[in-house]
């Protein structure tokens, strides 16, 4: 459903929120299943990592509907402003709390951590702030992440860079223009998940060259069919579409692994098929969708309110139970339950308390400040 907003004089697509917030609960639940498997085969929460892609579709739907025939009015400087406004206040405090427990987080399987510098560490957190990526001779952790810091952070670098070409080219393309881009994107994205050694589209936080491809790929076909989507389609009026939206989101994300080891092929076939046409159609029927109490209001909000400081935050704690698991080999689902629910608990509650008292806050001085 479509809410006025009194700051603006668009309507917000308020169900779509709620459903960032479904996703970025599981993304916690998949991070904190993903330590007990043994690899790809056998994680609980096995398609959680398609979340990013749903966010992506998401931002560039919004980005769409939000920024499209506001150009006239509207500078490129002053769209990165505005986009600087809502994402950086975040990546700087996720990037401080991965920080702040870097040195408690030495374990059996980050086992160099002691031994890193302190300046070394302060160096990383800098350019943390700036979300561009760090290099592999500054991997202060030993995953070879982008951000070593706060793992997440490296969907953020390619969500910049989606902004970046919307605002000083794609923006300006027609709609059949766009539509070829999308195309062509799609089919390096089922190619990628079809063909990967893997079997799937999961990756993206290195900086080498092939980890780049597949983060700009996972980018490229969910965030400019969002805003394909946004143009060519006008959302009609959907009942309960929040409920059977969320239930999709969740069938798709805790979908156990297709094909097995065998036909790896098959569980590539599953996330394009996935990513290609069921987020679009989960999208559309959510802008399209009627929030009927004001219970189902509150929670869209809530959900959408908590979804971007959730996932901005809930990795450095993560990291606590990340080392927790290594440091007791054998651990299994029944043992580790208990710890992984108070750090799904921490987790929003961290981030609810994020939002109030730092991000809007923050957000709105620097509005004041910024114009």
């Amino acid at each position: 459903m479509i809410i006025s907003s009194e700051r603006s004089a668009k309507p917000h697509y308020l169900i779509l929120d709620g459903l960032r917030g479904v996703a970025a609960l599981i993304v916690v639940t998949f991070h904190l299943t993903e330590p007990l498997g043994t690899g790809h085969l056998d994680i609980l929460v096995n398609h959680g990592y398609l979340a990013v892609d749903f966010f992506f579709l998401l931002s560039g739907f919004v980005m769409g509907y939000a920024y499209d025939d506001r150009w006239h009015t509207m500078t490129v400087g002053s769209f990165f402003k505005r986009r600087l406004i809502r994402l950086q206040p975040m990546v700087i405090l996720g990037m401080t709390l991965g920080a702040i427990g870097f040195y408690y987080t030495d374990s059996t399987i980050w086992p160099l951590i002691h031994t890193v510098p302190w300046w070394k560490m302060l160096l990383v957190l800098l350019m943390g702030y700036t979300i561009l990526p760090v290099p592999l001779s500054l991997d202060i952790r030993g995953w070879q992440e982008m951000h070593p810091l706060n793992s997440v952070g490296w969907s953020l670098f390619f969500e910049y860079i989606a902004n970046i070409l919307y605002a000083v080219g794609i923006r300006k393309f027609s709609t059949v223009a766009l539509s070829i881009l999308v195309g062509i994107a799609a089919l390096a994205l089922a190619h990628l998940a079809i063909t990967s050694p893997s079997g799937d589209v999961s990756g993206g936080w290195t900086l080498n060259a092939e980890q780049v491809r597949i983060g700009i790929t996972r980018t490229m076909y969910p965030f400019f069919a969002g805003l394909l989507l946004s143009r060519i389609t006008r959302p009609t009026r959907v009942k309960r579409a929040f409920l059977w939206c969320s239930l999709l989101v969740a069938l798709v994300l805790y979908m156990p692994r297709i094909g097995g080891a065998e036909h790896l092929w098959l569980n590539g076939m599953y996330e394009s098929v996935c990513i290609i046409f069921i987020f679009p159609l989960i999208v559309y029927l959510g802008a399209s969708g009627v929030v009927h109490t004001e219970t189902e209001y509150r929670l869209c909000k809530f959900l959408g309110d908590i979804s971007y400081p959730l996932y901005l935050v809930h990795y450095p704690l993560v990291y606590f139970y990340v080392a927790w698991i290594s440091n007791h080999k054998g651990v299994t689902l029944a043992q580790a339950w208990p710890y992984a629910l108070l750090v799904l608990i921490g987790s929003v509650a961290l981030a609810y308390v994020s939002l109030k008292w730092y991000d809007e806050p923050v957000r709105a001085w620097l509005r004041k400040k910024l114009g």
